[in-house]
């Protein structure tokens, strides 16, 4: 694609914003007339070629983290992958003209950017960015920072290592893909299961899980067999917490959290997406977009209803972003 020169970088850029909470159908609204966010000494301004959306999203839209939130107008998006188009006075290691990808918000819900990913511009932290692995598209590597960092905290978190099982608990989501394919793949799980719908076994299975356990027919919590770690996907911490060892550990990611279970918000940082790399690039560890996607810029507010549906499978991807 076609850098812009530093003289060439519009004042104004196309974004979706909201200027209130409430619904995303109700709120969202394509905007042409945005100012382009101002670089600050650690960060780059990135020219966006694909963004991922998170159900974080729309819950910051709803006003759920509103005592913690940064005000509105607020441009949403947390996933990224875009050209670095120019780099304030205290970059080390971006240049002009890399393909950068990578979670723009360090805290999740502690003041997040007021400009998100969902624009053609969006100013970032140097820290938080990676270097797009080179055998992956735009809108592949907009799928993957928050999801794949997430799983990667969590497992961190339990101590999770080579030789123990892990049920991870919605595994045909966003985070539930890129956990299965960690625990497996990169820190040696010897058994993964995960649930999901009848639909969705065969991908469970093809992503590297020993048992894909069908929701609609069987209750994990029932099962002769317990495990090391259970991961929490979805929000089922009281049955999550019914099928570990005695000795085990849970972690979920959406509340409520039922003892002795663990819940975490997760931090961004690219050095992860750094470590990931290899096994990104080999192939181990794959990006899992929805059927349905990518959807185009225009259709965002779409997208963002498809993915209130919650029969998602991986991302929902916004690709190409002008």
């Amino acid at each position: 694609m076609e850098i812009p020169s530093s003289t060439s970088i519009p004042s104004k850029m196309k974004a979706w914003v909201y200027g209130e909470y409430g619904n995303v159908s109700d709120v969202l609204k394509l905007d042409s007339n945005v100012t382009v966010p101002q670089v600050k000494e650690d960060q780059v301004l990135i020219k966006v070629v694909a963004a991922s959306i998170n159900p974080v999203d729309a819950k910051r839209m709803l006003g759920m983290f509103k005592a913690s939130d940064s005000p509105v107008p607020t441009v949403p998006g947390y996933d990224v992958a875009g050209v670095v188009v120019k780099v304030g006075s205290q970059v080390k290691r971006l240049k002009v003209g890399d393909e950068v990808y990578g979670d723009i918000n360090e805290k999740a819900l502690d003041h997040p950017k007021r400009f998100g990913s969902l624009a053609e511009y969006t100013a970032v932290e140097e820290n938080l960015l990676a270097l797009k692995p080179k055998n992956l598209s735009f809108d592949e590597a907009a799928s993957l920072p928050l999801v794949i960092e997430t799983a990667h905290e969590g497992l961190e978190r339990t101590g999770f290592s080579a030789g123990k099982s892990i049920l991870v608990l919605g595994g045909a989501g966003g985070v539930g893909t890129q956990i299965i394919q960690l625990a497996k793949h990169v820190f040696g799980a010897s058994t993964v299961a995960a649930t999901s719908s009848t639909s969705k076994l065969e991908l469970l299975k093809s992503l590297g899980a020993d048992l894909a356990i069908d929701y609609t027919k069987e209750n994990f919590e029932d099962l002769p067999e317990k495990f090391d770690v259970v991961y929490d996907a979805v929000g089922q911490c009281d049955r999550a917490v019914k099928a570990v060892k005695e000795d085990g550990s849970v972690v979920t990611i959406v509340g409520p959290v039922t003892p002795p279970a663990l819940i975490f918000v997760l931090t961004s940082n690219g050095s992860v997406l750094d470590k990931l790399k290899p096994y990104l690039e080999s192939g181990k560890v794959k990006p899992v977009l929805d059927p349905k996607g990518p959807f185009p810029f225009s259709q965002t507010a779409e997208a963002f209803s498809y993915l209130e549906t919650s029969r998602a499978v991986g991302k929902v991807v916004i690709y190409p972003i002008p």
